[in-house]
């Protein structure tokens, strides 16, 4: 071997060996990790649950698994080489593993309680999930996205960026199910229209007419693939004049409507577009048979907008027809709430929903939490296990309805963060944990991004954004029919 090689193998070997714990002091403490994983339940699929120690120079970690296998690390932070800890992970499926963390902190070694991670026997069968990135500004911002991360890597990629169309808003990404054969997202803005990607075809709609009154928003897909809900709304927002409130998203009005993507007609019912009620947040039963949204009595607004609080209900839909007739799933209003952001798990066992004081925007909410709906007792309580003294707002669930992704503000107040947890087979939820990142700290210590409207997909999204962008910033459009 040439001597330049020996010297940069001797000097590769030097910058990767940290110095060992060596006189440690024992605290009776657990170690002082971030993020906080300490007693999570995490699926085998997961990326390493890398973690920082804070204020630590050297970390020092021994993983053991309660049915086989060790893993060691030592250095800046937990820093989990991948092909490692996927095979401990899945050695312990259904089992445990414990954690024994040492560091370095101002040159003395601590040795800490350990601490255990579940390893679910509940599948997380999604290969990544998908997100919208958004700096948490008010009206004006800067490059933003829609992103697919894989679940067992931290690999992420671009699904359309409003680089592509600049000045533009690009609009939470919804696949069928979970599967990204077909889906649809909106742009918002001077070059504004609803892209519709189904049976291999990608349509870029005019999604404004006389008809709708505005865009198509807010999609969830009929089972069959044959049809998308959508709401059309008038949005707009304000500020208010005190720190703990400071912004407030509000519609002046919004229907619920069905496109069919085939003949590209949409399916309209006057009980689903009234000047009395806002109707919004349109989504499918597993089934396909229902179609739930969420109404409230319309105010005037701003001035009333404390006034506007959501019931959840519900209406028929048969070979591809509204019955008309509306029913009441979860009466919100009767307990001085909010009901929002309605999602059904796959398994049809229940329906995961957002409750707030008022409004249909509680992502700036801070008593905005989660509520789970037993649809076969009719039962409905908040997800006291998941929540925080901040906001809980957008989520979805995995194809197998047992994970559920969502964001929150629990962190700092200020950034939503996506979040993964597991409801058992009795509707008992998991402590939620932080999406993991290669180096936590750092990563979200520097991001200036609001994770929000997180899905999950069973593949990666195919799609040709570039295509999609030269698309947008033309004048053609694809127009809807009644």
């Amino acid at each position: 071997m040439k001597p330049i090689y020996i010297f940069l193998t001797l000097m590769l070997l030097i910058i990767s060996c940290k110095e060992r714990a060596k006189d440690v002091v024992l605290k009776d403490d657990y170690p002082p990790i971030y993020p906080d994983y300490l007693s999570v339940t995490i699926p085998v699929n997961i990326a390493p649950m890398n973690f920082n120690v804070k204020g630590a120079s050297v970390v020092e970690v021994d993983v053991k698994g309660s049915k086989s296998g060790n893993l060691t690390i030592n250095d800046d932070y937990a820093d989990f080489p991948i092909e490692d800890w996927h095979k401990i992970v899945l050695e312990n499926k259904g089992g445990f593993l414990t954690f024994d963390v040492k560091a370095k902190i101002e040159g003395k070694w601590y040795g800490y309680k350990p601490f255990e991670m579940q390893v679910s026997d509940y599948e997380l069968n999604d290969w990544g999930v998908t997100y919208r990135r958004i700096s948490p500004g008010y009206e004006v911002f800067g490059k933003m996205g829609l992103y697919q991360r894989e679940i067992a890597t931290f690999d992420e990629f671009p699904i359309i960026e409003n680089t592509l169309i600049p000045g533009n808003c690009v609009n939470c990404h919804t696949p069928n199910a979970c599967n990204p054969d077909s889906y649809t997202f909106h742009v918002r803005g001077a070059n504004g229209a609803t892209i519709v990607h189904h049976d291999n075809k990608t349509d870029i709609l005019q999604s404004k007419s006389q008809t709708t009154g505005g865009s198509m928003v807010y999609p969830y897909w009929h089972p069959s693939g044959k049809y998308c809900a959508y709401s059309t709304n008038a949005t707009r927002q304000a500020f208010h004049v005190v720190k703990e409130e400071l912004i407030e998203v509000f519609d002046l009005e919004s229907d619920v409507f069905v496109y069919c993507p085939n003949t590209k007609e949409l399916i309209l019912d006057s009980c689903l577009m009234t000047k009395e009620n806002f109707e919004t947040y349109p989504t499918f039963s597993p089934d396909g048979k229902t179609l739930y949204f969420c109404t409230s009595k319309a105010y005037e607004i701003p001035e009333n907008y404390k006034k506007v609080q959501y019931n959840l209900c519900k209406t028929d839909f048969m070979d591809g027809k509204l019955s008309g007739k509306i029913d009441t799933v979860f009466d919100a209003v009767a307990i001085n709430k909010s009901c929002t952001f309605a999602k059904p798990s796959y398994d049809g066992k229940y329906l995961m929903f957002t409750m707030s004081d008022y409004g249909c925007f509680p992502i700036w909410h801070h008593e905005a939490d989660l509520w789970l709906l037993d649809l076969q007792t009719g039962n409905a309580r908040p997800l006291d296990e998941i929540n925080s003294p901040d906001t809980e707002s957008t989520h979805n669930w995995s194809i197998g309805s047992h994970w559920f992704a969502f964001v929150s503000r629990r962190e700092n107040g200020l950034y939503s963060q996506l979040f993964f947890a597991c409801i058992d087979d009795h509707g008992k939820a998991t402590k939620p944990f932080l999406l993991p990142q290669e180096n936590p700290l750092e990563y979200y210590s520097n991001t200036t991004y609001s994770f929000n409207v997180p899905d999950f997909t069973t593949k990666k999204v195919d799609i040709d954004y570039h295509a999609v962008g030269k698309g947008l910033m033309k004048e053609e459009r694809v127009v809807t029919k009644n």
